[in-house]
């Protein structure tokens, strides 16, 4: 067995083993009956055990992860989805009013990020409804990172208090939903796998990004992420960055100080298309990531496969070069 793959080895050990631990810390410790949970009365779970559970997502890369976990026993709502639009400027509807006041399970990102679904539920006041907020989950609050689904660590855990929430709502299905929560944790392995060979291969290595949403995935493949956080943090609010922070950035790209350059084609701006354009001119690989799932119609753990590919392609191209 040679010395890398041992490393690549040791790596997804570590992860898988910090994720466990990351997930029981929280189910044991978050009592979850805060104002983002309301009580759920089994006697009515009880009345309606052979009913498809209605699941509403207020994005669908939280989408994607219960529907899979709920499998034929649930039918899921995603309702941001639109690959054209930025998810951090999205407006609620009638329609999706009616479709969060009528659902028995609502999954929210939290920390600010869809605000707009808070307020539908608050608004429904559905008595039954379980809500799952995925930033109380975690113990994260608005000002925060709302990315939470670019840290393998967060999605392990978020995925553990789904199929916690699923059993609450039909404790008769357990044994299904426990084979489907197997079954899923199974077909995230390639995604993590690839994020161990990214570390193993590429740690300590320095990039760009134009925004906080890779912040995280960054930190879980130990990549050295140099952009000034005022930069991205801005980016990340709609904001103008401060004129410090683009001279800074310029100077990344301009002196060659980073391998690739990460954006965010969801939520573009002449700002972060001037640092892509010149990247480019730089000859740095640029790798474009996304703030929902692309193409929607795919599974989570494929379009995050997609994106580290081409992150690790783009790091392979630059390490030959050097």
């Amino acid at each position: 067995m040679g010395k890398k793959t041992v490393l690549v080895g040791v790596v997804l050990l570590a992860i898988i083993l910090a994720g466990v631990g990351f997930v029981f810390s929280f189910l044991s410790s978050q009592d979850r009956t805060t104002q983002s949970r309301q009580t759920f009365e089994t006697s009515e779970a009880a009345s309606s055990q052979a009913a498809v559970i209605q699941v509403v997502a207020g994005e669908n890369f939280w989408g994607s992860l219960i529907s899979q976990l709920g499998g034929s026993r649930t039918q899921v709502l995603s309702i941001v989805t639109d690959p054209n639009a930025d998810p951090h400027e999205y407006e609620s509807n009638s329609q999706d009013a009616q479709a969060i006041a009528t659902a028995a399970f609502v999954i929210v990102n939290g920390a600010g990020y869809d605000d707009w679904a808070l307020k539908l539920i608050a608004a429904g006041n559905a008595p039954n409804q379980v809500v799952l907020n995925v930033a109380d989950l975690l113990g994260k609050k608005v000002g925060d990172n709302p990315h939470f689904w670019y840290n393998p660590y967060y999605v392990n855990a978020t995925i553990a208090a789904m199929y916690k929430d699923l059993i609450l709502i039909d404790p008769s299905d357990s044994a299904y939903f426990t084979q489907q929560y197997s079954s899923l944790n199974v077909s995230l392995g390639e995604y993590n796998q690839r994020i161990a060979e990214i570390r193993t291969e590429f740690a300590s290595v320095k990039v760009a990004a134009t925004e906080s949403i890779f912040v995280y995935l960054a930190n879980a493949t130990g990549l050295d992420l140099m952009s000034p956080p005022a930069f991205m943090n801005a980016v990340a609010e709609g904001n103008d960055p401060p004129a410090q922070s683009v001279a800074e950035f310029q100077q990344l790209l301009e002196n060659h100080t980073v391998r690739v350059l990460v954006y965010n084609s969801q939520t573009l701006t002449p700002i972060t298309q001037s640092m892509e354009t010149l990247a480019s001119s730089n000859g740095i690989p640029i790798v474009a990531i996304t703030e929902t799932i692309q193409p929607s119609d795919v599974s989570f753990q494929v379009w995050m496969n997609a994106e580290l590919l081409s992150l690790q392609n783009a790091l392979n191209a630059q390490a030959m070069k050097s």
